[in-house]
């Protein structure tokens, strides 16, 4: 098993660093990921005691940050900075038990119970057969008392199966579902750090079906479960559950395909393939937004994917049936806004991400409504999109193409497709490439300007004012500080 420690060079390292006399063990999902030949991001280590020391230790020799996690409990975290801007997080800890095999026993699911000795990485410590399951492809449970312990360990459990294409065996899916009820006594932001690491998953559209058919939504999300059985006149195909959960699934597609590295095995139908060839040209600057740290702890990615899943919540509140038995969500994304205001505090996020899903969810419909107008949308409609929306803009682009996906499904009208994706362009165009011209063009007049020359009274006039000049800048009305001048003077005429 040393073949594992090749995978894993900072914990060669860290070998170096701690004397052999220091009994250390890797745990958990690096063994995993390394069986795997996964790409490793986090590392757990063990120690029958002194793991604060040990860690502060390894932080010094390394360079890195070191902080106390829990101090009754002797845990110490170390993070540290790679080069590619992403960070490395090294936890260790006492054993949770009088040995190693006891905090093995008592840790969720057999795959993740398995550890590596560094200093004798010859043989693999997997007293439950975790491997043997991961070979099998099978989700089992460390013992019947393991969720019990830690209930979060549901959504967990959800999560790994998709990511790794287990199986969850009968046994462990009954203990799944018996735990439910304990959920309750999850704080919100362990549930906040759950659902985003399978928002940032493989497959998140997937996991989040498999915790509905366990019957989780409900408890942990009851405003998702009343979009169940909601109907949608055409053009959806899908009630507002359906297409929801299609939505998320559609923009993880789309995600993958606007990549960097492009795959061209994710552009295998024709839409996906519209969108590498019409959107590619910026797959650099949408990586550069989505890396954009909104919260140090969190994506953007994640957090795009979470206002996917909540964009419709508003639905359910605003439903109207006409007579024919068609159905309308009139101002949805305005309900739905409050409505995400809310989950945001109750997840305990910050106000910069509370405010970006809120924007996002609000502003779902503009690039629908805009490509409703024939001909690309005008500079003055760029201006006002990116003016409400700001850096939000992009997502609700990205969002709005996965929304119209999840609209029609394979009935998808490609002249609908191609109306929409060059309303997207022209939009993402303006803000990646004509931003100073169509979005945020340069002050040509202040308020004092105005006060001065033209003899106007300080007041909500004056702000009004020079909002209706930038948005005659971006339209191409005004050009300079003389036209601007003109152009106010008229305006004060009408």
């Amino acid at each position: 098993m040393s073949s594992i420690l090749a995978q894993i060079p900072l914990a060669a390292q860290i070998r170096e660093i701690l004397p052999q006399s220091v009994q250390i063990f890797l745990v958990g999902g690096a063994v995993r990921d390394a069986l795997l030949s996964r790409p490793i991001h986090d590392l757990d280590f063990v120690l029958p005691n002194s793991a604060i020391p040990a860690a502060r230790k390894v932080a010094n020799a390394l360079r890195g940050d070191f902080y106390v996690l829990d101090a009754e409990r002797d845990t110490g975290r170390v993070i540290l900075r790679q080069s590619e801007g992403e960070r490395m997080i090294l936890d260790f800890a006492a054993f949770r038990g009088p040995d190693l095999e006891s905090d093995l026993r008592g840790r969720d699911f057999t795959v993740n119970a398995l550890a590596l000795n560094i200093h004798q990485p010859e043989r693999l410590i997997d007293p439950l057969n975790g491997a043997e399951d991961l070979r099998e492809r099978r989700l089992r449970v460390c013992s019947s008392a393991s969720l019990n312990a830690d209930p979060v360990r549901v959504l967990r459990g959800a999560r790994m199966a998709v990511d790794f294409g287990l199986r969850i065996l009968p046994e462990t899916k009954r203990l799944l579902q018996e735990a439910i009820p304990l959920l309750s006594s999850i704080t919100p932001e362990r549930t906040r750090d759950e659902l985003f690491k399978i928002l940032d998953g493989k497959a998140p559209a997937t996991a989040l079906r498999v915790l509905d058919h366990l019957g989780v939504i409900s408890p942990l999300f009851p405003e998702l479960e009343m979009m169940k059985g909601v109907g949608q006149s055409a053009p959806h195909v899908y009630n507002v559950w359906e297409h929801t959960l299609h939505t998320v699934e559609n923009l993880t597609a789309l995600l993958r395909v606007l990549q960097p590295q492009h795959d061209p095995e994710t552009t295998a139908n024709w839409a996906m393939g519209l969108v590498s060839l019409r959107l590619g040209r910026y797959r650099q600057n949408l990586q550069s937004h989505l890396a954009e740290l909104l919260n140090p702890e969190r994506t953007l990615r994640s957090l795009l994917l979470l206002a996917a899943l909540y964009h419709d919540v508003g639905k359910p509140v605003t439903l109207q049936s006409a007579p024919d038995g068609s159905t309308r969500f009139l101002k949805h994304e305005e309900a739905g806004a409050q409505i995400v205001k809310a989950r945001s505090q109750d997840f305990r996020l910050s106000n910069a991400e509370g405010e970006r899903m809120e924007m996002i969810v609000r502003h779902h419909l503009r690039p629908l409504l805009l490509s409703r107008d024939s001909g690309t949308p005008s500079r003055r409609a760029i201006y006002r999109f990116f003016r409400d929306t700001g850096a939000a803009g992009v997502d609700v682009c990205l969002l709005s193409l996965a929304d119209i996906l999840a609209t029609y499904g394979s009935s998808l009208p490609q002249a609908v497709w191609t109306r929409h994706m060059d309303v997207v362009r022209s939009l993402l165009e303006a803000w990646w490439e004509q931003k100073e011209d169509q979005v945020s063009p340069p002050t040509l007049l202040s308020g004092n300007d105005l006060i001065k020359i033209l003899g106007l009274k300080p007041g909500p006039q004056i702000g009004q004012l020079l909002e209706e000049i930038r948005e005659a800048q971006a339209s191409g009305e005004v050009s300079d500080r003389a036209s601007a001048l003109e152009f106010a003077r008229k305006h004060l005429q009408k």
